[in-house]
């Protein structure tokens, strides 16, 4: 039996795209972006960068691996959407154990699939990223333009995915005591410090000072998170107080809200950049790696010279700002995910450069 067209999405300008439902039966106002990995679904739609937003693949064929319960980004998964131009329903994979739409259908996540996603990657390239609407085939045009018209989306996301109260990631015969600010972290960020010999508590986004200073760290990292780094107030403040300290790294929104910290400014992207083959140049080195991405907002180059930061990585596409560091201050930032990159060591280059500055701290 055919399917049959029952899910559409309408863009602010008009724009309509019919397709085939698959997920949860919601509808659903977010900003909608591409995404350009080829792999990496599963880590997508629980990477809690995208908190509200709407994720269209470009990558043809989604779902066909399925869901594994390792390999999840987060516990909650707050993703607003999914926009595939195939999804297989039929996992081949042995570790799976759920299929994707089941796994979007319990967290609320709805999904279309079914027409070419290429015109819809052109037109957010273009005309940079909007809200759209998520709703049924029969949704009338001009009422899916009124609740876009009426409908904001939610502001500081980060108190949406950062922890209530502190946590703790503890490993066998460890070296260094690391406090992680959630302001949406990655589980793979805090696997990886524990594989390295670090005992990590993870802290929300709103915590004091002193709280901090009772965990006795060795280091302090600022996660990634997603949204607007100036909506994240707390965590600026929070920054400015313990910024020379404690060695210090940031990923992400921690990029951008160490950036803030120091006196810089930053910008919304027209589009962001969102997916894993960004080429990104090491100014100390002259090194260039391919790296995974996701963030909509960026630091901007012209406020970067008075506050004492100095930029240490650039998108070798666009020159954006992709890493700065402060010596006095043992501190450096990296606005890509440094656990993803590319080439046999790649994951690991960021994380020595912090286990670095906890060894010469000691």
């Amino acid at each position: 039996m055919a399917k049959q067209i029952n899910r559409k999405i309408v863009l602010e300008d008009g724009s309509e795209y019919y397709g085939y439902g698959f997920g949860a039966d919601v509808e659903r106002v977010c900003e909608i972006v591409f995404d350009t990995s080829m792999v990496g679904y599963q880590e997508i739609i629980s990477d809690p960068s995208y908190t509200n937003q709407m994720v269209v693949m470009t990558y043809t064929l989604i779902g066909n691996y399925g869901m594994t319960d390792e390999d999840y980004e987060s516990k909650a998964l707050t993703c607003g959407a999914l926009v595939v131009r195939e999804y297989n329903d039929l996992p081949s994979n042995f570790r799976y154990t759920k299929t994707l739409a089941e796994t979007m259908e319990e967290s609320d996540i709805p999904g279309i699939e079914g027409f070419d996603t290429r015109e819809l990657t052109r037109k957010i390239r273009d005309n940079g990223s909007c809200k759209a609407l998520i709703t049924s085939a029969d949704t009338p045009k001009e009422k899916a333009l009124a609740i876009l018209a009426q409908t904001e989306i939610p502001s500081n996301a980060v108190s949406k995915v950062s922890c209530r109260k502190r946590w703790y990631a503890r490993t066998a015969n460890a070296k260094y005591n690391v406090v992680a600010i959630d302001c949406g972290a990655r589980l793979s960020v805090i696997r990886t410090l524990n594989e390295l010999g670090c005992n990590v508590t993870v802290m929300p986004y709103n915590v004091s000072e002193n709280d901090v200073a009772k965990m006795n760290p060795d280091a302090i990292l600022i996660s990634e998170g997603p949204g607007n780094p100036e909506d994240v107030p707390e965590v600026i403040a929070l920054i400015q107080k313990l910024k020379g300290k404690y060695p210090m790294a940031g990923i992400g929104l921690g990029h951008q809200l160490i950036a803030l910290a120091y006196g810089a400014k930053t910008y919304k992207m027209k589009c962001g950049h969102h997916g894993c083959n960004r080429p990104v140049r090491n100014l100390k080195t002259g090194t260039i790696r391919t790296v995974s991405q996701n963030h909509n907002y960026a630091v901007d180059p012209m406020s970067v010279d008075e506050t004492g930061l100095k930029v240490t990585h650039l998108d070798i596409m666009d020159d954006v700002i992709e890493g700065l560091c402060s010596e006095k201050d043992c501190l450096f930032t990296v606005q890509y995910h440094p656990d993803t990159m590319s080439g046999p060591r790649g994951s690991i280059s960021f994380y020595e450069e912090f286990i670095g500055l906890m060894k010469e701290g000691k």
